[in-house]
């Protein structure tokens, strides 16, 4: 892999990915831009001890562009874009419009080709590799700002998601605080650590799930299972099979392996309502919307959470789709939205065995 770090017209970083070694980014962008300007802020709630992103600045980032306009395509004659290059691999660059900004954390976009009408799901084993290892890097990276105590790497997929620009692309977010999922996953372990004299929870979650059956797909070093409590219709869990709290800590096996496996996954996603479908979600399009998500440990002190450490934590990876069945999406009502307490109408158990029969 090699890396090329530059600045746009406006100061913002944006760095290069590349498979090979002798290419050569010095393409310069010629936009007019002034300096980005944000109003992000960070508040406090003082009954749920959350945390809320003000963003107001973000009413006017560009939304649905044609595919002519597209942002993250490569800039091509008079026609520039974020990505001065006419090509690329992958990018990475700081998020025009922020939701968090400065002091309070960073926000980046990751694009992962630039062919506009891939997704994910269609790219080769190494293209997938080299996502992981810009994930990789820009966690390390932004790891080492002072106002960042926790990366976050995503990607929303689909305009039912909210999604506003249809290139395949995630995001990474640099949050100044541990999440409050994060969180709770954090006091879950250090109960279970006293409860049990010493057990890693996420061990035995991991051992529960190898033994029942909800497992999806496995590889030698990775495993996908639907969790015994799916908060939604179709959500699968992927862990490395050694326990490692962060992209960081993934030995070259892993690494090796997981483009395969999570390719496979998306592609699983993809086929699920097929059958009902004819070939197209319930909406006309062929792709399943979902949520991919990062969950790594936080960099900040642990103090809190009595007897945990990093190493307690077990990165992995959530994909969940909002659709629970063709032309239906489950949508965040009463039960879900005012007191969080999930109602999913598909049993996990269906969700994994439906997602097996998709098996390529």
């Amino acid at each position: 892999m090699k890396k090329t770090s530059t600045r746009l017209a406006d100061g913002r970083e944006l760095i290069y990915y590349d498979r090979r070694d002798d290419v050569v980014r010095d393409a310069v962008d010629k936009r007019p831009l002034e300096r980005t300007v944000t109003t992000s802020e960070v508040r406090r709630d003082p009954l749920l001890g959350d945390s809320v992103a003000v963003a107001s600045h973000r009413q006017g980032r560009t939304y649905h562009p044609p595919a002519d306009e597209c942002p993250l395509c490569p800039s091509e004659g008079d026609r520039l874009s974020e990505i001065p290059d006419s090509s690329y691999d992958a990018v990475v660059f700081e998020n025009r419009f922020p939701s968090l900004a400065g002091d309070s954390g960073r926000c980046e976009v990751v694009c992962f080709t630039s062919d506009h009408n891939a997704s994910f799901a269609d790219l080769t084993e190494e293209q997938a590799g080299l996502v992981l290892e810009a994930w990789t890097d820009r966690t390390s990276e932004l790891s080492h700002l002072p106002s960042v105590e926790q990366v976050f790497c995503f990607e929303n997929r689909g305009a039912e998601i909210g999604v506003t620009l249809g290139h395949p692309h995630g995001q990474i977010y640099a949050y100044p605080f541990t999440t409050p999922r994060t969180a709770l996953m954090l006091r879950s372990v250090a109960a279970h650590k006293e409860a049990t004299g010493g057990e890693n929870l996420f061990d035995a979650v991991l051992r529960r799930e190898l033994a029942e059956n909800r497992v999806v797909l496995e590889g030698e070093h990775w495993v996908a299972f639907v969790p015994y409590a799916a908060h939604w219709p179709y959500e699968v869990h992927l862990y490395p099979r050694r326990r490692v709290p962060d992209l960081l800590a993934l030995d070259e096996d892993a690494r090796t392996e997981f483009p395969k496996v999570y390719l496979e996954l998306l592609r699983r996603f993809d086929r699920i309502f097929d059958e009902a479908d004819g070939g197209k979600g319930g909406d006309g399009e062929s792709q399943t919307p979902y949520i991919s998500a990062w969950h790594q440990a936080p960099f900040g002190t642990l103090e809190e959470y009595e007897g945990v450490n990093r190493d307690d934590f077990a990165l992995h990876l959530e994909l969940f789709t909002i659709r629970r069945t063709s032309g239906k999406l489950k949508f965040l009502a009463g039960s879900e939205s005012g007191m969080n307490v999930f109602i999913n109408d598909v049993p996990p158990e269906r969700a994994a065995e439906r997602l097996r029969e998709v098996a390529s």
